[in-house]
């Protein structure tokens, strides 16, 4: 990784800190526009979400009363019982969405899919700066909230399955992230900004534990509303 991604990643605890955990797990609340939308709404408004550090995996415990947990690892997803045995399942997972629009209604394993994808980026940012096949940049100063961030442009990995392989990272002046910019492909390429805050220290890792997405305009900035989805994670543990 370059010296950008270091300065990032020491922000939040270091990597050798963080290769000492294989999986993060929390307790998740979940609201927002974007659920309803998808008929999805109160499905995973109250769960645990578990997520990998070494490998992309994750699973929501329960999924809402269809299944007692989710598990996603970018090629397939699935729905297990409390035996573990399958429910549903779907291979290249991705390709169901051919054709979506915003408004466009998802299936359950869909929704499995956007969560684990989704969940999986999150609590793994900023460490997966050091993975193999991602590159950031910085791309220069932005003013937001009366104070001045760092704008640093990512390149996710072909390997990795995200909303985007063309993403933004926002820094403040100790190099923690304050907001996220992607395009949800899935969702007819909707332009999110994700703002996070509310830092705690786990394990000598820095998370944050609140998140709110809004839509973003061409010129970069958020709209006010809607509230597409809003994120609290509460008793993050590191496995």
């Amino acid at each position: 990784m370059n010296n950008i991604a270091q300065s990032i990643i020491d922000a939040h605890g270091g990597i050798e800190q963080w290769r000492k955990f294989s999986k993060v797990r929390a307790y998740l609340t979940q609201r927002g526009a974007l659920w309803a939308l998808k008929g999805q709404d109160g499905v995973l408004e109250k769960t645990t979400v578990t997520v990998a550090t070494d490998t992309q995996w994750a699973s929501h415990s329960p999924f809402g009363t269809i299944a007692a947990r989710s598990e996603f690892t970018g090629y397939r997803v699935a729905l297990m019982d409390g035996a573990g045995q399958v429910l549903q399942e779907r291979n290249e997972p991705r390709a169901s969405f051919d054709g979506h629009a915003l408004e466009t209604p998802w299936d359950a394993l869909q929704l499995a899919f956007f969560a684990g994808c989704a969940m999986w980026t999150y609590l793994n940012t900023p460490f997966v700066l050091a993975w193999d096949g991602v590159e950031c940049e910085d791309v220069g100063e932005w003013m937001e909230h009366g104070e001045q961030w760092r704008k640093v442009r990512v390149h996710y990995a072909d390997s990795l399955e995200v909303f985007s392989k063309a993403q933004a990272i926002y820094v403040d002046a100790e190099n923690l992230v304050r907001r996220l910019d992607y395009d949800v492909q899935i969702a007819g390429n909707t332009a999110g900004a994700h703002y996070v805050s509310d830092y705690v220290t786990v394990s000598g890792i820095r998370f944050p534990t609140r998140r709110r997405i809004y839509p973003r305009m061409p010129d970069g900035h958020p709209m006010a509303e809607p509230l597409v989805v809003s994120i609290d994670l509460d008793h993050i543990t590191l496995l």
